[in-house]
This record gives structure tokens, sequence and C-alpha cells, in this order.
């Protein structure tokens, strides 16, 4: 079963998903500011989102929505496939690693 979250009917639709991939980075986190709260006096009502700027940094970065900026087809396209190169040459790499050790075993 896919987890579901409810968005109150009187806030406004995030324009933004979880795990979606940016221009500053992928969203791992957002949170709503609604009107009439201290935190939406103090800093504007919407929603903020929470995004880390490289897959293995442990700094999240904060973002109103209108700072966020959305990647072009062709810049996703080209993210996802270096990411997919990059794992196609770490399976290499361990399966490399795994025949040298299985091959020791044989020979033993």
């Amino acid at each position: 079963m896919q987890p579901t979250i409810t968005i109150p009917k009187h806030w406004e639709y995030p324009r933004f998903a979880l795990n979606q991939r940016t221009k500053q980075g992928i969203i791992l986190g957002l949170h709503y500011y609604p009107n009439g709260t201290e935190l939406a006096e103090q800093f504007g009502h919407g929603w903020r989102y929470a995004l880390m700027s490289r897959k293995n940094s442990d700094e999240l970065f904060h973002f109103e929505e209108n700072q966020i900026q959305t990647l072009s087809p062709q810049e996703l396209v080209s993210q996802i496939t270096a990411e997919i190169e990059f794992y196609q040459r770490q399976i290499v790499i361990l399966q490399q690693q795994l025949a040298a050790m299985t091959g020791g075993f044989t020979n033993a």
C-alpha cells in the first residue's frame, strides 16, 4: 500500500513533490505556514522546502516555493543518465570484486 499525505482543503497545494529534482537539489521535505499563524506572520504564508544539493551531502537547505527552479527535461534526462552510468560502473566494480573473491575460493 502506498503511503498517502492529506493536505487540508484550506491550504494551497504544493507546487513541488517529495524527491523531485530541481536546480537547487532534491526535495526531501516540505512544510506549510498557514495564514494567521505566527510563523506565517514572521516569514510569509505558504510552502517551504528542504533540499539536499548533492546526493551524499549532509546539509539541508531551505527554500520558499518561489526560490525553486525546475529542471528542463534535457537537464533531468542528463542527471538521471549520469546517475545510471555511475551505478552501472559501481556494479561492474562489485562484480569484478565478487569474481576475484569466488575465483580465489575455488582455487584453494
